[in-house]
């Protein structure tokens, strides 16, 4: 028996890192999965293949699981009905979606280029709301649904060089909690992850001196898909219907809650601000409560546990 027995679920970026992890624990919890992975470089340079996914399809088949693969792109919502067609045609519904599809192209921001900016925003803001948006109405139609999309701590917390990423992954924490507010009636809920985990993204992260060498070093050692998948897949199953609209972030053996935006301090002028008097006292004494510019690393310093 797993916990998700009965369920099907859609993987999309399912033929490596946490998308092939999550597929296979997808599969030994007992859902029917269907595997999607476009099957092209990281960068998106390329045309694709179905080669990833059916791999590990034919993984999950050997293991005595249920799956049938995809090839198409999640930045495509024709592509994305096919893909809720195809779950429904070959295993009679569909319950979940896991969306950890995603490229990079990183570059310093006064450097970037509107192509750059566009293929990442479009597969990892528009492939969210494709996938969302293509199944939302039969989940609110069956009051059975979950999403698990994905963020970065690069939007939460920022680092150089992933504007268009950060932007991405930020646009995606808004869509997963309106979601979830939204469909909070009707049983479909809506999570997301901020992942660290050794992968094929993560390896293309520039490495420029010995002090990130390091920091690589420990991530790769530490820090796995596998762990990641355990997350995705619990917040799939019956077992968290009550847990909606929040941000996680796995960081090996680590699970952590993250915060979301609320007020944490206010100032009122009862004459009425001007510029002037906002530059004297309003911003001097809201100063100790700024956030610095730190980036991840400087956030999560410590060795993972």
């Amino acid at each position: 028996m797993g916990v998700l027995d009965g369920k099907v679920v859609l993987i999309t970026g399912g033929g490596n890192g946490i998308g092939k992890e999550t597929a296979l624990l997808l599969a030994r919890e007992g859902a029917k999965v269907v595997v999607n992975d476009l099957g092209g470089a990281l960068t998106g340079g390329d045309e694709g293949s179905s080669g990833p996914a059916e791999k590990v399809v034919q993984q999950i088949k050997a293991a005595g699981g249920q799956a049938v693969s995809n090839s198409d792109s999640v930045a495509d919502y024709k592509s994305v009905q096919r893909m809720i067609e195809q779950a429904k045609d070959t295993f009679g519904g569909l319950h979940a979606i896991v969306n950890p599809a995603g490229i990079l192209r990183d570059g310093m921001f006064h450097k970037m280029s509107e192509a750059d900016w566009d293929a990442v925003i479009a597969v990892h803001l528009r492939g969210s709301f494709n996938v969302t948006r293509a199944s939302v109405e039969m989940f609110r139609e069956q009051e059975d649904g979950a999403y698990v999309l994905f963020t970065s701590t690069s939007g939460l917390i920022g680092n150089l060089g992933q504007a268009n990423y950060a932007a991405a992954k930020m646009g995606i924490a808004g869509l997963s909690r309106i979601i979830a507010m939204e469909g909070a009636r009707k049983n479909v809920r809506s999570n997301i992850i901020a992942p660290f985990a050794w992968t094929r993204m993560i390896e293309s992260i520039p490495v420029k001196d010995e002090e990130s060498a390091k920091r690589v070093g420990r991530m790769k050692d530490a820090m796995r898909a596998d762990q990641v998948a355990q997350l995705a897949v619990a917040l799939c199953a019956p077992g968290a219907k009550n847990v909606s609209g929040q941000i996680f972030g796995v960081r090996g053996n680590e699970i952590i809650l993250f915060d979301q935006p609320r007020p944490i301090r206010q100032l009122a002028d009862l004459s009425g601000w001007n510029p002037q008097k906002i530059l004297d006292n309003c911003l001097p004494a809201m100063a100790n409560d700024f956030f610095d510019l730190g980036a991840s690393a400087d956030v999560f310093p410590y060795d993972p546990v």
